[in-house]
């Protein structure tokens, strides 16, 4: 028995082992790829080109629109966060040139409702109505407002000139219509930072949303940016100029935005890019250090967070590689890449975690004599040691972005918070590739929406009103 045992605990000792070497092999590859960004956003920084503008606020708040503008907001089942949203924005951008378009289920009165009450019957709003029950896919909504879009200007023989993005639970910043429309006269798709709000009551969950979007749209998209590689849309906050969206619906035939993609939004930036045009992902502050930037809250349950990730490794790593294929630059090439490296992430933290969890029960095993304590190899121990210090400094960087856009103490947290980032990876991960056997199978792509329940502005005004 006992010679069974030492047998079985070798064994265990030898493929944990391999393992490791495996996993560090590859842990040390994604070490290179992120420095590679480090040393790329350091160096352009450094240079300038890379430096964050800061526009006068009043300058902004009081520029007019160059052409209507056309807002698309879908929405299905969003009667807590609906009428926030509409209330803020028709108050900070009061151009008459401004258009919003909000797309509601005829099987959803409740929301239809909450819109009418919140227009408060200003004529800048439409409530278009689609024709199915809800939900159907995200895209499928957004066209039936371009088809909407397009009767108004066939009526009015006004054509708009630019179509912005958002989402039913967003907080829009005063200053970010006048900065897409100065935009949009250059490039045709312009998208601003998401800045996601750390919730007081859910510091781990919800809060590391902040995390990633903090480093994300502070370092990895700007040198997207600066490599001239296509700059894929967040959903919200984005701009897309008219011509250019009169393109996309003419090489589809059904619409500018992607039916059956989970992941419309990200696509539709690289389409864009595809056909030639130009894109841009513009960061800039105010006089007074404001991040002209779309504000919202994120999931805080790990169910609905695991959810909502899940739908973004389908959409963006594993349909997106079969809808959209391969193309471009050899920098577009390593940022498709990085896009699509999220389940074979997930399985490496996986790997990474269990190897932890290994590695504890064969220190046990020869501590009992069982085993032979762990012999590793030099190059292993170097390898461990190049991989440990990468994750030092990557929460270090992931601690500094989130500091700058919030504050010391939510710095600090975010370290920690790397475990939650990982562990809902994993999760995730898991589940994305089990939704898209099922997708290869034939079945439907649905509207698998966030449950939204808080607005920024509610939380703003019980901060006035305390």
């Amino acid at each position: 028995m006992q010679t069974l045992l030492t047998g079985v605990a070798g064994g265990l000792a030898a493929f944990h082992h391999e393992l490791l070497l495996f996993a560090a092999v590859f842990f040390a590859i994604g070490l290179v790829d992120e420095l590679a960004v480090d040393i790329l956003y350091g160096w352009h920084r450094l240079t300038g080109r890379l430096s964050t503008p800061r526009l006068p606020a009043s300058a902004l708040d009081e520029h007019r629109l160059s052409g209507i503008c056309a807002v698309f907001i879908p929405a299905w089942q969003e009667t807590e966060v609906i009428g926030p949203t509409l209330d803020h924005a028709l108050d900070v951008w009061p151009d008459r040139d401004l258009r919003i378009y909000v797309g509601c289920y005829r099987n959803d009165a409740a929301t239809i409702a909450s819109v009418m009450t919140s227009a408060r019957g200003d004529p800048r709003v439409r409530v278009v109505i689609v024709g199915e029950d809800g939900p159907t896919c995200k895209s499928h909504c957004l066209n039936r407002l371009y088809a909407a879009l397009c009767e108004d200007e066939a009526r009015s023989g006004v054509p708009a000139h630019m179509v912005v993005l958002h989402d039913a639970e967003d907080m829009v910043d005063p200053a970010a219509l006048a900065l897409l429309d100065y935009s949009a006269a250059n490039y045709d798709f312009v998208q601003l930072p998401v800045m996601a709000l750390p919730p007081s009551d859910s510091r781990w969950i919800a809060s590391h949303y902040s995390d990633e979007f903090a480093e994300s749209h502070a370092k990895a998209m700007t040198v997207r940016n600066v490599l001239g590689c296509a700059i894929p849309g967040a959903g919200v906050g984005c701009a897309i100029a008219r011509p250019m969206l009169g393109q996309l619906a003419a090489q589809s035939g059904d619409g500018p935005f992607a039916q059956g993609a989970l992941t419309e939004d990200y696509e539709l930036g690289l389409r864009i890019a595809a056909l030639g045009g130009r894109s841009r992902f513009l960061r800039v502050r105010t006089d007074d250090g404001r991040l002209v930037a779309t504000r919202a809250y994120f999931p805080s349950t790990i169910e609905s967070a695991v959810r909502q990730k899940t739908r973004w490794t389908h959409g963006i790593a594993l349909q997106g590689w079969a809808r959209l294929g391969w193309g471009g630059s050899l920098a577009q090439h390593w940022m498709t890449l990085r896009d699509r490296r999220g389940p074979l992430a997930a399985l490496l933290l996986g790997l990474g975690y269990g190897l932890v969890g290994l590695a504890m029960v064969t220190h046990f095993l020869a501590d009992m004599g069982v085993v032979a304590p762990a012999v590793l190899s030099p190059g292993l121990k170097a390898l461990l040691l190049v991989t440990f210090a990468g994750l030092v400094w990557r929460i270090a960087m992931r601690g500094l972005f989130t500091a700058r856009e919030y504050g010391l103490r939510q710095g600090l947290l975010a370290m920690p918070r790397v475990l939650v980032s990982n562990i809902i990876a994993i999760m995730s991960g898991r589940r994305a590739m089990l939704a898209y056997w099922r997708s290869l199978k034939g079945a439907p792509v649905l509207w698998d929406k966030t449950e939204h329940s808080r607005h920024p502005v509610l939380s703003l005004r019980k901060e006035k009103s305390a």
